[in-house]
């Protein structure tokens, strides 16, 4: 709550009156329209995306028993992208719309299911092809999206630079129900298929052994990753290592069963991108900085230290 009166209160433009403000939406005052048509819609977005994140990457983690696992390594985040970037090139959605939102979760999940054909070897997943095949698979996309982004002439098209580090800059109320929607849909298949994956990271094998079927359990957690990844992506563009970040430090804190984790993953990850929204407006206001550029200076570190620890277990064994 604090985080959220700070966010409230700081900006490139000073509210006086702020609590009357705030108690008064309707009040024909500039600083009920900046609060109520610029920064609310903001924090809300900020929160409900943050939170979507946080889960996508516990579930990315869970599904593949992987560790480095996040929705920007598996090329979830960047089929998202794509899909909405080709969307509004055949002026088939728009963006932060409900069919925006739909044609990324499509996206998404079939560039992760791609990850996964190419990351296997004799029935098994490889961490280590999942990474390289991942990034590999990433940064191809990513750099398609740039390329078509440069072709696009439509008015509500976002720029390069949202598609590279993301922004929150241009959502506003009417993005705020569709993705809340989507999101929630996302949450409740994830709290659904967490005690599966509680199974599932004792093995394959051994989760047939206790009745599980891997594939299955895999489904359903790729399908509400994908549906979370989707509507984050095409609300606020790409936002890599939020995914990574939030559910290693809600692991730290509360230990690695999955229906906790999710929901722990959550709250992180919702108060590390409203925190990293509120620098990125306000750190050297009115210059507003990329949000993505925040995220990766938490989530960049993160990953360094987790791939030198793996090397070292590798490497002793």
């Amino acid at each position: 709550m604090a985080l959220v009166a700070l966010s409230l209160s700081v900006g490139a433009t000073q509210i006086d009156g702020l609590l009357s403000a705030l108690l008064h939406p309707s009040a024909n005052t500039s600083a009920a329209e900046i609060l109520w048509q610029i920064r609310i819609p903001r924090i809300v977005t900020a929160l409900i995306v943050g939170a979507a994140l946080g889960i996508a990457g516990a579930l990315a983690q869970g599904a593949t028993n992987n560790p480095l696992a996040e929705p920007a390594i598996l090329g979830t985040s960047a089929g998202a992208a794509l899909a909405v970037v080709i969307g509004v090139m055949t002026n088939v959605v728009m963006i932060g719309s409900v069919g925006a939102m739909a044609v990324a979760a499509i996206g998404a999940l079939l560039a992760t299911l791609l990850t996964l054909r190419f990351a296997t070897l004799d029935r098994n997943v490889s961490p280590l092809n999942l990474v390289i095949i991942g990034l590999s698979l990433s940064a191809t996309i990513s750099a398609i999206v740039g390329l078509l982004t440069t072709a696009i002439t439509r008015s509500d098209a976002r720029s390069i630079s949202f598609w590279s580090f993301g922004s929150l800059a241009l959502t506003n109320s009417s993005d705020l129900i569709p993705l809340l929607i989507f999101t929630m849909v996302g949450i409740a298949l994830a709290l659904f298929v967490a005690p599966k994956l509680d199974l599932l990271s004792l093995g394959d094998a051994t989760a047939r052994h206790l009745g599980i079927d891997p594939r299955r359990v895999r489904r359903v957690a790729l399908i509400a990753l994908a549906i979370l990844i989707g509507a984050a992506v095409s609300t606020v563009g790409t936002i890599s290592f939020l995914g990574l970040a939030a559910p290693h430090i809600a692991r730290l804190i509360g230990g690695p069963k999955h229906r906790p984790l999710i929901l722990q993953s959550a709250l992180l990850g919702a108060t590390i991108l409203l925190l990293a929204d509120t620098l990125a407006r306000t750190i050297v206001s009115p210059i507003e900085l990329n949000v993505g550029l925040f995220t990766a200076l938490i989530g960049a570190p993160i990953l360094a230290l987790l791939v030198r620890n793996r090397q070292s277990s590798w490497s002793q064994s």
